[in-house]
């Protein structure tokens, strides 16, 4: 009996992999590419470039530069300092942006019911130049932008029609649990996100109202590193103070955009590497906390969901590689599975960046990874999750809340 139960495990692997990589393939080459567009003078509309900076005094003077450096004629940065205990605001003025002109904005006091990034770009929002600008673009202040970058943005979502253009930038990595934990997100992005659906129904939008709303919600997401807004798209999905405490944003803005595409709204996500570098986390301890934050909160009201999904990356990611020290570990079904996985995981690699390591230690990886997962269901049903010197406790509808309370870092990231 055992034997069967194991042949019939190792087909199931096979065959569940073997789908995934042809989903994986047909992502890879439908995925629009940020660094392939032809850049042409065309028109240049009004962009706002709007970063949202709390304690962000090791990154913040690179973004800026960088986007102060941009090769588009008709756009304005501004940053809005959230209550920082560091050198940030100052470290933008040296720059030039001040108070005085606009580009250098004190954050007000953060609002019960509020996630704190949620409050700082939607008073970046509110802003008078905001209102007059066609575009708004968010971006983090530890994302790094190449000069031909706003250009890029701007012409692709003109010639998709888009609604919101989510780039995904090249992840900067350099300590080992960055390199291993921080390499995944492009890994689950290019996999698990529709991309070749989003294509036909970007060419066929008499299609868009045939698939259900609600799956179109659950398909959507973006990358809040960067997040280029029609100004007039933004304010009819509520932009910002629609989701007040959600604290996973982006992932909410894709969702409401794809959720609307019916009405004629529509979603692209691409591939900024090439022109949009990030580095998320300096640390072990950042990179625990900032993905605990996120991961449970990304499955908002859905328990079952977070449940299905993490036991879905363990039984196709992981057990194939457990299953390599088991009975008959000698067979060729197991060394399949794993080739596969690694297949996956090289190509990605290859196409989207991140580190080599993580795919010679993809089973650690995912081991932390998984972890991660757990711990954040915990923090979440429990004391709230902890992010910038803030605590949230979650409310699972609305994927977080505020909270007044402060905790250190170091006493509560594990």
């Amino acid at each position: 009996m055992w034997p069967l139960l194991l042949t019939l495990t190792h087909l199931f692997l096979l065959v569940a992999l073997g789908i995934a990589l042809l989903q994986l393939l047909c992502n890879l080459a439908t995925i629009p590419k940020l660094r392939s567009v032809r850049l042409q003078i065309g028109s240049t509309p009004k962009v706002s470039v709007l970063v949202p900076a709390r304690n962000e005094a090791r990154n913040i003077s690179a973004c800026v530069s960088s986007l102060l450096a941009q090769d588009y004629p008709n756009f304005s940065v501004h940053v809005l300092d959230d209550h920082s205990s560091d050198q940030t605001a100052q470290l933008v003025r040296d720059l030039g942006l001040t108070e005085a002109n606009g580009g250098l904005i004190s954050g007000a006091p953060l609002p019960s019911g509020w996630v704190g990034k949620n409050w700082a770009c939607h008073q970046l929002s509110q802003l008078p130049q905001s209102a007059q600008s066609e575009f708004l673009l968010f971006t983090d202040a530890d994302t790094i932008h190449q000069p031909k970058a706003l250009r890029a943005l701007v012409q692709i979502a003109q010639q998709h029609g888009a609604s919101l253009t989510s780039a995904w930038p090249e992840q900067i990595t350099v300590s080992p649990v960055e390199k291993l934990v921080v390499s995944l997100l492009p890994f689950s992005g290019i996999l698990f996100y529709p991309h070749l659906l989003f294509s036909v129904l970007g060419r066929r939008p008499h299609w868009r109202k045939k698939v259900p709303e609600k799956l179109r919600r659950t398909l959507g997401a973006a990358n809040g590193q960067v997040l280029l807004f029609k100004k007039a798209s933004y304010d009819a999905v509520g932009g910002h103070d629609a989701l007040r405490s959600h604290l996973v944003e982006d992932v909410a803005l894709g969702r409401a955009v794809a959720a609307r595409m019916h009405e004629g709204l529509w979603l692209l996500n691409c591939d900024g590497a090439g022109l949009i570098r990030c580095r998320m986390y300096r640390s072990a301890a950042e990179v625990w906390e900032g993905f605990t934050k996120n991961v449970r909160a990304a499955f908002e009201s859905s328990h079952l969901g977070f449940w299905a999904a993490g036991i879905i990356q363990l039984v196709l990611f992981l057990m194939p590689f457990g299953l390599l020290l088991g009975p008959k570990s000698h067979s060729l079904f197991p060394q399949a599975e794993m080739l596969i996985i690694l297949l996956m995981r090289s190509l990605t690699t290859l196409f989207l960046g991140g580190s080599w390591l993580s795919v010679v230690l993809h089973p650690l990886a995912y081991v932390i990874a998984l972890g991660i997962g757990l711990n954040s269901w915990r923090r979440s049903m429990g004391p709230g999750v902890l992010w910038k010197g803030r605590v949230y406790a979650v409310d699972h509808a609305g994927a977080g809340s505020a909270s007044k309370r402060k905790e250190t870092v170091e006493s509560k990231i594990f």
